[in-house]
């Protein structure tokens, strides 16, 4: 499959030059850096690296505006641009490029969506403590128990998605953020009932920097999973009561 990897940035001059080399390395896809105006000189720093290796474009975005916002901008020029496969992968080392020819074969074997999961057999997250995990376990569990996803880790940033699955949920009319972005691509997917599944990750800290995820994203993702969450069963309900009556 075309295949072309969408990599957010801000303030990842320590980073990108490393993450586009190893992407490019492995021969399975190309690459599409949206930069918010990073002020440490992330976007020249790439447009470099795509001199130097080829199959890299930079959108340079106005200024900074979210993880969601980039990953749509990437996502319609990739769509514009006819790949088949767009996977999205963050900058700051944490997801090995590696594991892209495993997540593009689950959509050559017929899925929409292929998550890199940190809690499948043989996923795991070495570098956090023990707090940590147990949050994200439970906030993963939360989530998928509540929108019914046949998925382990709905918050994991490594992912592939077929292109003709995500024109079909309108991807573009996405407005959460952070992980809340994340969990509702897959909700949406699911809901029009395209196929999900998994393969296994080790997912490492940041190799430079510090962690741009703030509590406020987090507050975000479980206010929305809790609202489609609670939608859904309202309908569920009033189908339920239509039924009844008629």
């Amino acid at each position: 499959m075309r295949a072309v990897v969408v990599l957010p940035t801000y303030q990842e001059a320590a980073n990108i030059t490393a993450i586009l080399r190893r992407i490019r390395a492995t021969g399975r896809a190309e690459v599409v850096v949206v930069d918010d105006a990073s002020p440490d000189g992330t976007a020249d720093l790439a447009e470099a690296a795509a001199a130097e290796l080829g199959g890299v474009q930079v959108l340079r975005r106005p200024g900074r505006a979210g993880y969601g916002p980039a990953w749509r901008a990437g996502l319609a020029w990739a769509m514009a641009q006819g790949y088949e496969a767009v996977v999205g992968m963050d900058a700051d080392g944490s997801h090995d490029p590696g594991k892209l020819p495993a997540l593009l074969a689950g959509l050559e074997q017929g899925l929409d969506l292929v998550v890199g999961s940190r809690y499948v057999p043989g996923g795991s997250i070495p570098d956090w403590s023990r707090h940590r995990r147990l949050l994200s376990r439970w906030g993963n569990r939360y989530a998928c128990a509540a929108l019914r996803l046949p998925l382990s880790d709905a918050t994991s940033g490594y992912r592939a998605y077929r292109a003709a699955a995500l024109a079909g949920i309108e991807a573009d009319r996405v407005r959460a953020d952070g992980y809340g972005f994340l969990v509702e691509m897959a909700y949406r997917l699911h809901r029009a009932g395209r196929r999900l599944g998994e393969v296994p990750i080790v997912f490492v800290d940041r190799a430079a920097d510090a962690s741009k995820m703030s509590p406020a994203i987090v507050v975000e993702a479980l206010a929305l999973v809790t609202a489609w969450a609670a939608r859904d069963r309202l309908v569920a309900w009033r189908r339920g009561l239509a039924r009844r009556a008629g």
